[in-house]
């Protein structure tokens, strides 16, 4: 494992968190929560309303301001977790990451997400931090255990 290792995230519901969480204890690493600076509420993730705030952020790529900035300045390795919302990383993840000069550092994706497969993988996201090394995310459902992450991080030769 490298020498300094933080866990990012973001969660609307919890759900990505409680997984960031169990990641954090399994990988003993850091970890700080990605918040906008406007709160997410439960009518701002109605994907039936073309008007909600999901889908308006999505359609317009915009770039939600962060409550408070995150420095990835003394780790080697970032994970950034979040939901899959239209089988890509909400935008205020593009925020957190064009917001920070990862070079000489990994990011691994980890994502949340019941049904959705796609975007997990991160690689929409590679061109908002270009200079860094990207190993390949998962998707994983809010329940899984942290003995199932640690053999991941385990997997992935860090």
């Amino acid at each position: 494992m490298a020498d300094k290792v933080l866990v990012t995230y973001f969660s609307a519901t919890g759900n990505t968190r409680a997984v960031a969480q169990k990641l954090a204890k399994a990988a003993k690493a850091d970890i700080r929560e990605i918040r906008a600076s406007m709160p997410y509420i439960a009518s701002d993730l109605d994907y039936e309303d073309e008007k909600s705030r999901v889908n308006v952020e999505h359609n317009v790529d915009a770039r939600p301001q962060m409550a408070k900035a995150i420095n990835v300045g003394d780790y080697d390795v970032v994970f950034v977790g979040y939901p899959l919302w239209f089988g890509v990383a909400p935008q205020i993840v593009r925020t957190f990451l064009e917001s920070q000069d990862f070079t000489g550092k990994t990011i691994v994706t980890f994502a949340t997400s019941g049904s959705s497969l796609e975007g997990a993988n991160g690689e929409h996201l590679h061109g908002c931090a270009p200079k860094a090394t990207w190993k390949t995310g998962r998707r994983f459902t809010s329940d899984v255990s942290e003995e199932t992450l640690a053999q991941w991080v385990e997997g992935l030769g860090l």
